[in-house]
């Protein structure tokens, strides 16, 4: 059995004549009645009930026809998914994050994907660094990264996402919990709560700018997640530099004061560039179409991200 004798069958069934059903399909009569017998040889039932004047389905073919639509129904579906996964609208993209992205870019970027490319699906990894993010590239545990530059292997391309201040985040009673902007070199004496992982950006960040205030941080306290360099801020053991998508986190006992100083990171999308996945291409233009990347002809020109104001906590 063939897929264009259900289709044959099918015509016929709806038009319930011959003629009509032949000029349908862009055929003539004579082939079609042909294609018609030689399916109730195949199946040996007989599908119609033929008059001169009327073509009409026997029981057999009433039952065929339920089937036959549905035959077809589901093969219309397959090659309509199986063409949005060829121009990247459907399948599945894997989505590695730095840890703070994941509270303040990736939602973000998921209400953009569930909008614009609503059968596309994300799985997420976070809480990568930017080494980490590039090997999960470069062995395809990952498809694309939300991390921070500069990378270091050549076969990755980025885009900007923000250019994010440094914001510093000081126990509720210190000094300059109430007061706003701060200098770095307000935090001279300072102990520090930072990052112990020495491929850091943020680490480097950090003490690349406590160096142009003129002060090497003191490294009181190194730990390796945001939340528990809040944790020790809010105890009261030192202070801490971070993105401003710090702001997104609530801990209690903790102050955010904005930072005088030109400070910042970048945030950027990466993947590999052999990997010519089409979904990448969609989840691109529908990001840069949003504004969440700098448009590839303006690379320099940070892209705008949804502003997230300091409130009332300084």
């Amino acid at each position: 059995m063939e897929i264009r004798q259900l289709r044959y069958f099918v015509t016929v069934a709806q038009t319930r004549h011959f003629g009509q059903a032949a000029e349908r399909l862009h055929m003539n009569q004579s082939p079609l009645s042909q294609a018609i017998r030689q399916l109730e040889s195949q199946l040996g039932v007989t599908l119609f009930t033929r008059t001169t004047r009327r073509v009409d389905l026997t029981p057999a073919g009433e039952a065929f026809l339920r089937d036959a639509l549905r035959i077809l129904d589901s093969l219309d579906a397959a090659r309509e998914r199986v063409q949005e996964v060829g121009d990247g609208r459907s399948g599945l993209l894997r989505i590695g994050s730095t840890g703070l992205a994941a509270y303040r870019q990736l939602p973000q970027l998921a209400r953009i994907v569930a909008r614009e490319v609503p059968d596309l699906v994300l799985r997420y990894v976070p809480d990568l660094l930017t080494p980490a993010s590039e090997a999960a590239l470069a062995e395809d545990r990952i498809d694309v990264a939300l991390l921070r530059p500069p990378t270091r292997r050549t076969d990755i391309v980025t885009r900007r996402i923000a250019r994010e201040r440094l914001v510093a985040a000081v126990p509720e009673q210190h000094r300059l919990a109430a007061d706003g902007p701060v200098g770095l070199h307000e935090l001279r004496d300072e102990d520090f709560v930072v990052y112990g992982a020495k491929e850091s950006v943020v680490d480097a960040a950090v003490t690349q700018a406590c160096l142009a205030a003129g002060f090497l941080p003191r490294r009181a306290h190194e730990v390796a997640e945001t939340s528990v360099m809040l944790t020790l801020v809010a105890a009261g053991l030192g202070v801490a530099l971070l993105p401003e998508s710090a702001l997104a986190l609530r801990v209690e006992g903790v102050r955010f004061v904005s930072v005088a100083d030109d400070a910042h990171v970048e945030l950027a999308l990466a993947w590999r560039a052999d990997n010519d996945d089409p979904a990448i291409r969609v989840l691109l233009s529908a990001l840069e179409e949003n504004g969440f990347v700098a448009p590839l002809n303006d690379p320099l020109d940070p892209a705008p991200v949804l502003p997230l104001s300091l409130g009332g906590l300084q």
